[in-house]
């Protein structure tokens, strides 16, 4: 586990309140979402449906320096609680900026949770079983194909996996793949060819996230309500889905109100009882939206951290 603290001149005293707490999510969501959404270089369709696709940003290098003739490969996983509202749109200048630091990028959409018609105005159901997961399985199963025809400065073989909340779950599901119940359809033989995955304020435990109320119980929505969910967790919760055998990083802010430090620290804490030792790092002074906004040095640390597993 480790702490990074923003630079000294950036550095605010913690609010305690839960209304200051409130009120600083809602600046740093403000401040993520300010900016343009970022058009890809190219877009490539895994399936029929029109969420289907994946969104590619060439790498652009930083400053005068050249990318390198070919990059790794980023694959992100945007979040929004799995709900429709929430596309891979919202995620883009995080992708972009990615791609400015040097990274091949592979921005992935996938199916979520629509508007029930027996609930108009309510926010839409979280996720769709199986809908969501097979999707984020296709997407992955055919990305090397894609990324030969869409991104041929992508080094396949230097894959890192990020992924941001309910992204960030995708994320290291789908690098369990592996570990998943024999019968599951999404199980693949053996460890996926990933150099590791960075997952930003995951919704990585599910029993806690539940317990916890993250999302408004989005997690217990994805598997479809509390009848199915003690029978489709073991096929979706990280948490259980565990040793991997993939190097594993967790990124968290300190003031997260929206997936609270105690959600990663759960899943760091089980897989050190499954043998495995998974990165955590902390970082103070920011919430939950900081570590895609590319204005904020949480990003940058980010960064980094795809760096010391993708370079």
């Amino acid at each position: 586990m480790s702490d990074a603290a923003p630079p000294s001149d950036a550095a605010e005293p913690e609010n305690t309140t839960g209304r200051d707490a409130a009120a600083r999510d809602a600046a740093e969501e403000e401040s993520a979402f300010s900016h343009p959404p970022v058009d890809p270089d190219a877009t490539a369709a895994y399936g029929e449906h029109p969420d289907q696709v994946i969104d590619f940003y060439a790498p652009r290098g930083s400053g005068a320096a050249a990318p390198p003739a070919l990059a790794p490969l980023v694959v992100v996983l945007h979040g929004g609680a799995w709900r429709a509202p929430y596309d891979r749109r919202h995620i883009s200048p995080f992708a972009d900026f990615l791609a400015r630091r040097g990274f091949a990028v592979a921005s992935v959409e996938y199916r979520r949770g629509a508007d029930a018609p027996d609930r108009p105005g309510e926010a839409p159901v979280a996720g769709r079983w199986p809908d969501t997961f097979d999707d984020v399985a296709a997407a992955l199963d055919a990305l090397p194909a894609l990324v030969r025809d869409a991104l041929p400065q992508a080094d396949p073989g230097r894959t890192v996996l990020t992924g941001h909340s309910a992204g960030g779950q995708l994320a290291l599901w789908a690098a369990a793949r592996h570990v998943l119940p024999a019968d599951a359809p999404w199980r693949i033989d053996g460890p996926a060819p990933l150099r590791g995955v960075v997952a930003l304020a995951p919704i990585a435990d599910f029993a806690v996230a539940e317990k916890l109320d993250v999302c408004g119980g989005a997690s217990g929505q994805l598997l479809g309500g509390a009848e199915q969910f003690p029978l489709r967790q073991p096929y979706a919760d990280p948490a259980l889905l565990l040793p991997t055998g993939i190097a594993t990083t967790l990124v968290q802010g300190r003031t997260d109100v929206v997936v609270p430090q105690a959600v990663a620290e759960s899943y760091a804490e089980a897989a050190a009882k499954a043998g495995e030792v998974v990165g955590l790092t902390l970082l103070e002074g920011a919430g939950h939206f900081p570590l895609i906004d590319p204005a904020a040095y949480a990003c940058a640390v980010v960064a980094e951290e795809i760096a010391q597993l993708a370079w």
